[in-house]
């Protein structure tokens, strides 16, 4: 039975991701910072599974701690979901997104190298093809991101591609996250950001549970069907289920590739907030507002790839995303700091 370290285990798919590895048989092991992430996220894993997910305090950037970790457990393969992920934050601290993905990728694959672990899948994003000129995407479309968050996922991709360049014994898996939203379905985990949300669902949730007067819909005159941005929108289970594939495939295939993980299908805000109020009976007052800089019109995969090369594919649809994320937000109406 595998060992799989999860970096940034304890976060919003890291944890989601350690659910469908455990139930898939594999042995799972996270470390965090807990920077952007809570402990309870993996107490409530064990409690959905049945089974520990042991975690270590440590940053990727502490090379004495990660070289400890892999001298104490036999770890067969990563899964790098650590980093910082706030795109407008990233433009105000580019320095910081810098350092923290891009030198902490550096020195944890330095270290998996003298471990003799060279086994990763890498928690890229759609953001790697900035303003893309033609949709769906598909993963050989043209590179260039817009901002300092997307530049370091960018980074990191050309990074792990001349890495498994210079050394073909590397089993490399790029991942290409659109936008992940819902929760498990339990309701025991969710996406549970800091301050006020960057994502759209958390938002939305968070105005339906009234912890926030109304959601900020920024921009309502793209050339979209009702004006406002259309976006590929992938259940958190679905992503992790790719996390899965992906690793399956990386025991039969070395060298580096990259895959979309999207549905295909595009929505606008306007559509995710009326799935929202129509499948969970609840009002989510809006207030449409001026576009944000680099935001795009629209965005959606190609997803085709994964199907062919992972047999993955997104099996889980609006409904589902909308009435596990309220399903989430209601029983936390704090996150993981709600009253119990």
């Amino acid at each position: 039975m595998a060992l799989v370290l999860l970096t940034g285990g304890a976060g919003y798919i890291g944890s989601h991701t350690a659910i469908v590895l455990q139930q898939a048989g594999f042995d799972v092991l996270a470390l965090d910072n807990l920077c952007n992430s809570s402990k309870q996220s993996l107490e409530r894993v064990a409690t959905i599974t049945g089974k520990a997910v042991p975690l270590i305090e440590a940053d990727i950037r502490d090379e004495a701690a990660l070289r400890a970790v892999f001298a104490e457990y036999a770890i067969d393969a990563v899964v790098h979901f650590a980093g910082l992920k706030a795109v407008g934050e990233s433009t105000q601290q580019p320095l910081r997104y810098y350092d923290f993905n891009v030198a902490g990728t550096v020195t944890l694959c330095r270290v998996m190298a003298d471990a003799g672990v060279k086994n990763l899948v890498f928690s890229s994003s759609a953001t790697v093809y900035g303003a893309a000129a033609e949709v769906p995407i598909a993963e050989t479309s043209a590179r260039s991101a817009t901002n300092p968050y997307g530049q370091s996922k960018l980074m990191i991709e050309l990074i792990l591609q001349d890495l498994a360049a210079s050394d073909p014994t590397w089993r490399i898996a790029l991942l290409r996250y659109f936008n992940p939203v819902g929760a498990h379905p339990s309701g025991l985990i969710g996406e549970d950001p800091n301050g006020i949300p960057n994502n759209l669902m958390p938002f939305i949730s968070q105005v339906a549970v009234g912890k926030r007067p109304q959601l900020s819909v920024f921009g309502a005159d793209y050339p979209t069907h009702d004006g406002t941005g259309v976006r590929d929108y992938i259940h958190v289970l679905d992503l992790a289920n790719g996390h899965l594939k992906a690793l399956q495939y990386l025991q039969r295939h070395s060298g580096v590739e990259a895959f979309n993980l999207g549905t295909g299908q595009g929505y606008s805000v306007l559509d995710m907030v009326q799935a929202f109020e129509r499948e969970n009976a609840v009002a989510v007052p809006y207030v449409l507002t001026e576009r944000r800089p680099g935001d795009v019109a629209v965005c959606y995969a190609n997803p085709a790839k994964a199907q062919q090369l992972l047999d993955w594919k997104a099996e889980l649809g609006l409904a589902d995303m909308v009435r596990d994320s309220w399903n989430w937000q209601r029983q936390n109406p704090q996150g993981y700091n709600s009253p119990s």
